[in-house]
């Protein structure tokens, strides 16, 4: 009998599609072949060479290379992605069968991360198309900031305007920054009543910004010791009791509620993983969501259909262990042209597609529906009643609150059912959630080391995530159209170069814990290509050294006179040559693939060789530190910036130079100086000699020299070519001399060691 392909009740609500990948996967073996046959070369002709030191770099660097190559291939050999459909979803699940989500909002300061990108991120979830009885919305601020408190007042009294605005006319971009744009006007065809009340919240709106603006610029005051600002007075952000207030409830918006767990010099608060465990715990007192949402303060719901795509994939999967999470792309709006920093993450499209074919995509920190039962450390096969739960055993996992367990309890025990009819308002619950967000509640708990978000690296998200991977569970990558969420991406170098650092950090950690991956996968039920892909991305910060070593080795070959290349006038130069154009003109073709523009390849190209010499050759350096227990890994925010979008011309000479590099003090940058420096005087070192040559031996001279090796010095130099500018530029868009002048030392330092290996003529 035929089925019906029209009927809603026999299609799928999600579709799992497999993507064709044999040419990549021809092109990555093509590859695979020649690198494996310049190891070959250099292992059959180790014993011919004059100086053995540059021929063994070169081999336990193309080694390392090769290894990485593999991991990247065993990652990339599937592609899938996920459509989901939301109109499915609405014409055969009921509203009140869809599930409950607690939503949590993530921030740290109001400096770094303004207020008003925080308020807009609360603002465009509030008016998801959701329904508001099944949403709770939590702002974490780890500051404890009034200002952040009186912006989330005042945005909720915003939000009881813009979101019956939204819904009635079905606005599809509902973060209000991003909606009244300095162009954003009325068209003619719009309604009376649409122009009227359009005009009307535009003004709301700008009334909000304002007085945001005007609290960010003054000092806070306890002048009233009877408000609800008393609470933050003489306050330090990190020395304070736990302030929680329930700022809206029982209204047409969800709950609203804002917490400040408690700090203490005395006790260490583990950063946004503290905080993010301070949120499971508080939410499951007040509301216990079945669901949890986390995301940063920037990153706002761009799609307001972004809970039916995930729910398309809770009741579309009749295994739960099939959806652990659902992890939402991170994207980014107002990007700089052409990517010049190489942050906006366009490079990785086709690993994370493949990530998605294995176990499921990486928990990246923010955009992900976490199962709230996962983050309570139940495997996929645990089957556990309520009322066998002991209560000794519940106290050691959860802590000693006993409205924490017997929430915990009916949601390790599947009873969501009994959760939805609590009656409790969560005003009526802040003293018990008070408890649970006291800086010592999880002393003697599990929290932090097999229930919440993970202690013992900056990058809680991905120690998080391997964990869950361990237990059997997978994960699923939603990439619904238009994006679920949208961010700012760093706009600065320096701000770009703090991101990369404590990310190389945080992942190298990982694999100095108990949850390394290679342990996972033969302790627990981490899949072993799974456990590569995690290998591909925690050993970013070991990449540094290989690259630096292969980036110096041109400029000591010219130096010296010696070579870690074949000659130009051997068989075996196919080989390099081979590699380098066939990988370019790969990515080239994945980049084209994707629309991304040459200029923009170029750019990923040059700052993929630039980041790891600079930014995670100090996560590594920071790590190795930390072992040695010489020095802490220190969790630091990455600054976010709001442009405003009221033609006040602020900002005109910043857009005109947007995409210039700035610099700071930090040394980070030296190590990328140092190789510049070492190269430039290797080619300057190179042209002399062929100066001094008469013209018919110019080739001859070339071979001499090394022509691979004057090239790879050329393609480096043109990699830090930004690095070059900053020589002779002022300001902030100059490198600081102290910063040229100590890598000069470190460069001529370097020169004078490979001078004392100059072979005797």
């Amino acid at each position: 009998m035929a089925i019906n392909t029209q009927d809603s009740t026999c299609l799928p609500l999600q579709e799992k599609i497999v993507h064709n990948n044999k040419t990549a996967r021809a092109i990555e073996l093509i590859i695979l072949s020649f690198l494996v046959s310049l190891l070959v070369y250099r292992l059959f002709t180790f014993k011919d060479q004059n100086q053995y030191i540059p021929w063994l770099l070169a081999l336990l660097c193309e080694s390392w290379f090769t290894f990485t190559w593999i991991l990247s291939m065993c990652i990339k050999w599937n592609q899938c992605s996920m459509k989901t459909y939301p109109d499915r979803l609405l014409k055969r699940v009921n509203e009140f069968e869809f599930l409950p989500v607690d939503i949590f909002v993530t921030t740290a300061d109001p400096i770094l991360e303004p207020c008003i990108l925080t308020m807009n991120t609360v603002l465009s979830l509030l008016a998801v198309d959701y329904p508001a009885n099944k949403l709770a919305l939590y702002l974490s601020d780890d500051s404890c900031s009034p200002l952040i408190y009186y912006s989330l007042v005042e945005t909720t009294k915003f939000a009881k305007l813009w979101v019956p605005f939204c819904k009635k006319y079905n606005i599809q971009v509902r973060a209000p920054f991003r909606y009244f744009t300095s162009n954003s006007t009325l068209l003619e065809d719009d309604s009376l009543e649409f122009q009227h009340e359009w005009k009307k919240i535009k003004n709301e709106y700008d009334d909000l910004y304002k007085k945001i603006e005007v609290a960010a610029q003054s000092p806070f005051t306890c002048d009233d010791r009877n408000s609800d600002f008393a609470v933050f007075c003489d306050v330090h952000r990190s020395d304070h009791q736990a302030i929680i207030k329930v700022i809206s409830e029982n209204t047409d918006l969800p709950h609203v509620i804002y917490i400040s767990r408690e700090k203490n010099l005395k006790h260490h608060h583990h950063y946004k993983a503290g905080a993010m465990n301070a949120l499971a715990r508080v939410s499951a007192i007040m509301t216990s969501a079945p669901l949890m949402l986390n995301v940063d303060c920037d990153m706002y719901a761009n799609n307001p259909q972004v809970f039916l795509h995930a729910m398309c994939i809770v009741f579309g999967y009749k295994n739960d262990q099939d959806c652990g999470f659902i992890q939402f792309p991170q994207a980014f709006y107002d990007g700089l042209k052409d990517d010049p920093f190489g942050n906006q993450l366009a490079n990785y499209y086709y690993l994370t597609n493949g990530i998605a074919a294995i176990q499921g995509p990486f928990y990246s920190g923010t955009n992900c529906i976490h199962r709230r039962k996962v983050i309570y450390g139940l495997s996929p096969n645990d089957k556990i009643n309520s009322g066998n739960i002991r209560n000794e055993d519940s106290q050691k996992v959860f802590g000693k609150s006993f409205e924490l367990r017997e929430s915990a309890a009916l949601i390790l025990s599947g009873s969501i059912a009994k959760i939805e009819n609590r009656t409790t308002r969560p005003s009526s619950l802040i003293e018990p959630a008070i408890h649970v967000a006291s800086c010592s509640y999880e002393y003697g708990t599990d929290w932090g080391k097999k229930v919440g978000w993970l202690y013992g690296s900056t990058t809680e998200d991905t120690l998080t995530g391997v964990s869950i991977h361990a237990r059997g569970w997978k994960s699923i990558m939603c990439s619904p159209d238009p994006l679920a969420f949208l961010g700012c991406v760093p706009s600065t170098y320096p701000s770009s170069l703090t991101q990369q650092k404590r990310w190389a950090i945080g992942l190298l950690e990982i694999l100095f814990t108990d949850k390394n991956p290679l342990l996972l996968t033969l302790k627990g039920n981490l899949w072993f290509r799974h456990a590569l892909a995690y290998y591909w991305i925690c050993l970013w910060g070991a990449r540094s050294i290989p690259e630096i070593c292969y980036a110096s080795l041109p400029a000591y070959c010219i130096i010296t006179g010696s070579h870690f290349l074949p000659n130009a006038n051997e068989w075996a130069f196919i080989i390099p040559v081979s590699i380098f154009a066939i990988y370019n003109v790969y990515v080239l073709w994945e980049a084209t693939r994707r629309g991304v523009s040459l200029r923009t390849w170029w750019n990923l190209q040059r700052m993929g060789r630039v980041t790891t010499m600079t930014a995670w050759l100090f996560g590594f350096l920071s790590v190795m530190l930390k072992l040695m227990g010489l020095s802490k890994t220190v969790f630091e925010v990455t600054q976010k910036e709001h442009k405003s979008n009221y033609g006040d011309g602020v900002g005109d000479k910043d857009d005109k130079n947007a995409g210039k590099f700035t610099y700071d003090k930090s040394p980070v940058i030296m190590p990328g100086v140092v190789i510049l420096l070492v190269n430039m005087t290797a080619l300057v070192n190179g042209v002399l000699r062929l100066s001094k040559v008469h013209y018919s031996e110019i080739w001859i001279k070339m071979l001499e020299l090394g022509l691979g090796e004057m090239f790879c010095s050329v393609w480096v130099f043109l990699c830090f070519w930004e690095f070059l500018k900053g020589f002779f530029r002022k300001g902030k868009y100059g490198i600081p001399s102290t910063t040229i002048s100590k890598s000069g030392c470190l460069a001529l330092f370097f020169v004078h060691l490979c001078r004392r290996f100059v072979q005797p003529s």
